[in-house]
């Protein structure tokens, strides 16, 4: 009997190549926008989300509370806002700086939440990283596309909040499979108009691959990786994610950074790393019922292994009666 693959594989590899992926879907995009436009390119990726989320999830609605109404709406609105507002933010600025000033949301969050000041610290030397990064005393500065990324970043802070209130009832699939729906509306009222008017099989392909990539990729894998890891080693891991968006930049795109935007992007990661240091919520507040939702979410992803099922075996009345007792 040979283990399962993701067994052999370490789980810091799993949460790298969830970032990878998300990035490479990112600089994909970008390669569209020209044919569908920004807003459409984002459309189209959240529909075909969703419809992949259902085809693995039916939505929980008979599970949904009256007080779980407003926060689930809220958390798809602000989904689909992040995923428009940083795709519209790419044909203005390289995608390492639209991530890296996106990524100033969650540290916000760490920032605020926090008793002590040492995350405060950190944001004010992320900020700096984006300061050298974006280097807004020279000609080419945008300042649309730096606005565009920091309002996506603002979303993905309250992302963060709300999927940790949402999180105490849905987890993974089951919150998905209500919020991207709602997030493919918010990003409609941008891009259904280009992709509606431009609508063929080659791009409904283009849609289900970009998706793929991201977000139902790196779900799966983030899934698989918090198995096997700790929040705050898993929070540390994901402050890699500016540099992994510099290196697919420079690799896909070709956007090189400078010397200036090098330092300005491992000053980010150092914070982003800092930061998640006390960044881990109570472990008490992982319910049994969060738990049970976590493994019946992987169980739905993952392929299932193939037993052999013996219909000519009955169980015995002694096995019975110890199941019953």
């Amino acid at each position: 009997m040979t283990a399962s693959p993701q067994k052999h594989l370490p789980a810091w590899s799993l949460a790298v190549t969830g970032m990878v992926s998300v990035q490479i879907g990112s600089a994909l995009s970008v390669g569209l926008i020209d044919t569908y436009s920004a807003g459409g390119v984002a459309w189209m990726r959240l529909v075909a989300g969703t419809v992949i989320f259902w085809l693995i999830s039916r939505p929980p609605i008979r599970s949904i509370r009256r007080k779980d109404i407003l926060p689930l709406i809220g958390l798809g609105l602000a989904t689909g806002s992040m995923s428009t507002l940083f795709i519209l933010a790419l044909p203005y600025i390289n995608l390492g700086t639209a991530v890296a000033i996106e990524y100033l949301g969650p540290l916000s969050v760490a920032a605020l939440r926090s008793r002590s000041l040492k995350p405060v610290g950190w944001l004010f030397l992320a900020f700096a990283g984006v300061l050298a990064m974006t280097q807004p005393w020279s000609s080419a500065f945008n300042l649309k596309g730096v606005m565009m990324a920091a309002f996506a970043g603002v979303c993905w802070g309250t992302y963060i909040l709300l999927t940790q209130k949402v999180g105490d009832h849905f987890t993974g699939l089951s919150a998905l499979s209500i919020t991207v729906p709602i997030a493919s509306l918010v990003a409609g009222a941008v891009g259904a108009p280009t992709i509606i008017s431009q609508f063929d099989l080659k791009m409904v392909a283009i849609a289900f691959g970009i998706a793929l990539l991201h977000p139902v990729i790196p779900f799966a894998l983030e899934m698989m990786a918090l198995r096997r890891m700790n929040p705050t080693a898993f929070g540390t891991l994901t402050s890699l994610e500016p540099a992994v968006s510099i290196l697919i930049g420079i690799l896909i795109l070709g956007q090189i950074p400078n010397w200036l935007q090098a330092l300005g992007v491992a000053v980010v990661v150092i914070a982003g790393a800092g930061s998640q240091q006390n960044a881990a919520r109570d472990p008490e507040a992982l319910t049994e019922q969060n738990v049970t939702e976590l493994l019946e979410d992987e169980a739905a992803i993952l392929p299932k292994k193939k037993t052999r099922r013996h219909f000519n075996k009955k169980p015995s009345f002694k096995w019975r009666k110890q199941k019953d007792d």
